[in-house]
């Protein structure tokens, strides 16, 4: 069972159709206790950082997801989230990863925010295992993680950052697997049998 964080961050629906045609069983809830207790815990999320960290506050999230010991895994802004700090909103994240989020800076020919599909290497992460170095992958953020030892995949996009990351049982995805085709589908599938 999959529980997903459900603290009104965007469209879910992506998702639970991955997880569904995974035939993953999953649940949708912001309530701590059943957080606490869950097998597995997907945090996604589409937004701002800072609107995003007061409604983890709200909710009473942010100890509960600190301390859990089931595998986590962080989507896109909810890879962010689990992070130190974001410059978005100058936020306070996490701090499960000591990794700074950063705005792409300016740079001629590249556009921000980053849309589409991108290479994932130096793969090192059990949510890796049978994907292919060099695989593609779908993109959507402005801002993204630098680069150190929990760097679990790096893409470049004007110079590198974090595709992935990961950290005893957390684990991060800046790009969206529920979007990113048979190689997305295969690092879910990883994540369900983590």
């Amino acid at each position: 069972m999959v529980t997903i964080i459900d603290y009104d961050t965007g469209n879910l629906r992506s998702v639970v159709n991955a997880l569904e045609r995974l035939g993953a069983d999953y649940t949708l809830t912001a309530d701590p206790a059943a957080v606490r207790n869950a097998e597995r815990v997907l945090l996604p999320g589409v937004g701002e950082a800072s609107a995003a960290m007061g409604r983890l506050r709200e909710k009473g999230l942010v100890e509960t997801l600190k301390n859990l010991e089931c595998p986590v895994l962080g989507i896109c802004l909810g890879m962010q989230l689990l992070c130190a700090r974001s410059e978005e909103g100058d936020t306070e994240c996490l701090g499960i990863f000591p990794n700074r989020v950063r705005r792409f800076p300016p740079r001629i020919g590249l556009k921000v925010p980053h849309v589409g599909w991108n290479s994932i290497h130096r793969l090192r992460s059990p949510l890796y295992e049978g994907i292919e170095e060099g695989e593609y992958v779908y993109y959507v953020h402005s801002y993204a993680a630098e680069t150190n030892a929990c760097t679990a995949a790096t893409t470049d996009y004007g110079g590198p950052f974090s595709g992935s990351l990961c950290r005893d049982n957390y684990f991060g995805c800046q790009f969206h697997p529920e979007k990113s085709g048979a190689a997305g589908r295969r690092i879910l599938a990883n994540f369900l049998s983590l």
